[in-house]
């Protein structure tokens, strides 16, 4: 076999600018112990700070309420474990709902197992959608989208029952739920979620030049929109009763036909902007407590409200009674 002298190897393009180019001259120049080394760069964080239950047992003295602890974690964060938003709206537009400040306040969580709470707002809003389709063949037409939550009185829970009825609509496949706080004297929807006030309904009613669709805030709640109070005014119950509120709500359903309106309004019998605004709904969903509200108080609410013709009672507050076999029993809830 005939043997060749082996070939010298010719230089790469990079071997022969390290001869020009001394590549190590910056590291030696800095000289920096091992013991400096910057650290490890710090992983993304999450789009919402928000403590887990764990984190928060461990930092307050008292114990966490049942309510809150009955959800898993995951369902209390707006974000999933690798820090990537789990509702995939990245968008700085898109408010995030505090989902603690909901498990604390015993409401629904959007997304958390369904439980006792959540099945009896599945009654009561089934009842309030075949409700709405059947009037919408009447001439009330598109205005069947629109509903009001009110009370007879103060402290009945009325923002509670409206907060959680817009939860549970919004969990349906088929419409999209605006809540709506126009309980103006006392507008209380923004802060229950943990959320900052904005341009709202008294600000579009003012200002004919104000877009409604403009207004409404986006959340990460799938379905669910708000659109806050606004600023407040002393002729509220004046600018309900104009024309432009009328301009204003059809305005809201034309621009989403899957659209359904919620309105927190104020007690009937302390304000009058929730008689005025029952004359541009659907329907009325009226908050009775069942350990406060009188007779008398429910008969006179209803008499105020009767420009809607659809009124439904809800009793809230009820005492839970084991062995009566509701929701409680079956989701495992008897204590």
């Amino acid at each position: 076999m005939t043997q060749y002298p082996k070939r010298a190897t010719e230089e790469s393009l990079i071997e022969r600018a390290a001869k020009v180019y001394d590549f190590g001259a910056h590291l030696r120049a800095r000289d920096i112990p091992a013991s400096e080394d910057p650290a490890p760069p710090m992983a993304d964080e999450p789009l919402i700070d928000q403590p887990s239950v764990a984190e928060q047992v461990a930092a307050a003295p008292q114990p966490v309420s049942p309510t809150l602890a009955a959800i898993p974690a995951e369902f209390l964060s707006n974000t999933d474990d690798d820090g990537l938003d789990k509702w995939e709206a990245p968008e700085s537009d898109v408010a995030q709902i505090d989902r603690t400040m909901l498990a604390e306040a015993g409401m629904l969580v959007p997304g958390a197992p369904v439980g006792a709470l959540a099945e009896e707002f599945r009654l009561v809003k089934r009842q309030l959608l075949l409700t709405a389709r059947d009037i919408a063949e009447g001439p009330i037409g598109q205005r069947a989208r629109t509903i009001i939550v009110g009370s007879g009185k103060p402290g009945e829970g009325k923002t509670f029952c409206a907060i959680n009825l817009a939860i549970s609509l919004a969990a349906e496949r088929d419409v999209e739920i605006l809540l709506v706080d126009a309980d103006f004297a006392k507008p209380d929807i923004m802060q229950r979620l943990g959320l900052e006030d904005s341009v709202g309904l008294l600000d579009i009613l003012g200002d004919p030049r104000l877009d409604p669709e403009t207004c409404v805030v986006r959340t990460d709640v799938p379905q669910l929109s708000l659109l806050p109070a606004g600023k407040r005014s002393h002729a509220d119950t004046e600018l309900l009763a104009s024309h432009r509120t009328e301009a204003v709500i059809d305005r809201l359903l034309a621009a989403n036909p899957r659209r359904i309106i919620v309105f927190d309004t104020p007690p009937a019998l302390a304000a009058s902007p929730a008689s005025t605004l029952a004359l541009l709904v659907g329907q009325v969903m009226l908050v009775v407590r069942a350990d406060r509200t009188t007779e008398t108080d429910v008969r006179e609410a209803v008499q105020l409200l009767d420009g809607c013709e659809q009124i439904h009672l809800v009793i809230n507050s009820v005492s839970f009674e084991p062995g009566r076999g509701r929701f409680g029993s079956y989701y495992g809830q008897e204590k």
